[in-house]
């Protein structure tokens, strides 16, 4: 934590409250360059690019797949990164595929109708095919749901274990760098 003074002409890092001058604490910690793409077209979400994913192994240059020599430092760190890009992989092939059912059968459904179907009608005839759609797609919606938590909290906590032995070797060594 950085402490800024308080002066004349960064008056923006004074108190709003009158009569309440205090200084703000600036935080100057490492940052993160995750990026967040714009969203797919079908699946709609938005894909991140981590900053410190695994590098992309050229298959030529792997001679087994589970070789550890592949790995530099704690392969837990590098699961732990692979694992979260299959989890962002796994949701995007789910609606992706979900999507594109959704918007065929929508579009079948629409096509079928008779072209002096009036608003009204056609509003009804999406409102039953969305209860049909939502009643068809309830078992693999549900399927998908708990592999996704399963996924997530297998992800979320093999993370916490990677912070965590960061931290303790941190806390171990505090003077060497890069630990």
């Amino acid at each position: 934590m950085v402490r800024l003074p308080l002066s004349p002409p960064s008056s923006f890092l004074r108190s709003s409250r009158p009569g309440h001058n205090h200084v703000r604490a600036f935080h100057a910690s490492l940052s993160r360059k995750h990026l967040v793409g714009p969203p797919d077209p079908v699946s709609h979400l938005r894909p991140v690019i981590y900053d410190d994913a695994p590098p992309v192994r050229n298959a030529a240059n792997v001679r087994h797949p589970y070789s550890l020599r592949e790995f530099t430092g704690d392969t837990r760190e590098y699961q732990w990164k692979m694992q979260r890009q299959e989890l962002d992989a796994f949701n995007q092939a789910f609606w992706l595929d979900s999507n594109t059912r959704f918007y065929a059968a929508k579009d079948a459904v629409l096509q079928s109708l008779p072209e002096e179907t009036t608003p009204e009608q056609r509003e009804a005839a999406l409102s039953a095919f969305y209860a049909r759609w939502v009643s068809q797609e309830r078992t693999r919606q549900a399927e998908y749901n708990a592999e996704w938590r399963k996924r997530n909290w297998s992800t979320i906590l093999l993370g916490a274990r990677v912070r965590y032995q960061e931290f303790v070797a941190r806390a171990m060594h505090p003077f060497r760098r890069g630990g």
